[in-house]
């Protein structure tokens, strides 16, 4: 009787690990969610659009420093992390850089002698 006991015990276990298996790989199967992305400020995310624009006009005229360039991918980089005060920051330098050097075309050609 001991042993049919230990037999039927045996396989009740046997059972509901399987059954505790079968959950787990539905749960492990199913599609993982990323984590939320922390949210920009609508400040941020206006400054980041318009240092975009700044930085697109400023190259398609070929005045585009590095500096609004690297100032741009630390602004893009910062809002792939949700930092609001560092986008606000590097987005707002790469404006700043962009409208330089576009300013800089209105420069005069410096001439050497006559």
């Amino acid at each position: 009787m001991s042993k049919v006991l230990l037999a039927l015990t045996s396989a009740a276990l046997l059972g509901l690990s399987g059954c505790a298996g079968v959950g787990e790989t539905k749960t492990s199967s199913a599609p993982a969610a990323e984590p939320a992305k922390p949210a920009l400020s609508a400040e941020a995310q206006a400054a980041l659009a318009a240092a975009q624009a700044a930085v697109k006009d400023a190259k398609a005229k070929n005045a585009l420093w590095t500096t609004a360039e690297n100032a741009l991918k630390a602004a893009e980089a910062a809002a792939e992390k949700g930092d609001s005060a560092t986008v606000l920051k590097q987005a707002k330098l790469a404006s700043d850089q962009a409208q330089k050097g576009l300013a800089q075309l209105n420069y005069p050609m410096l001439k050497i002698g006559d």
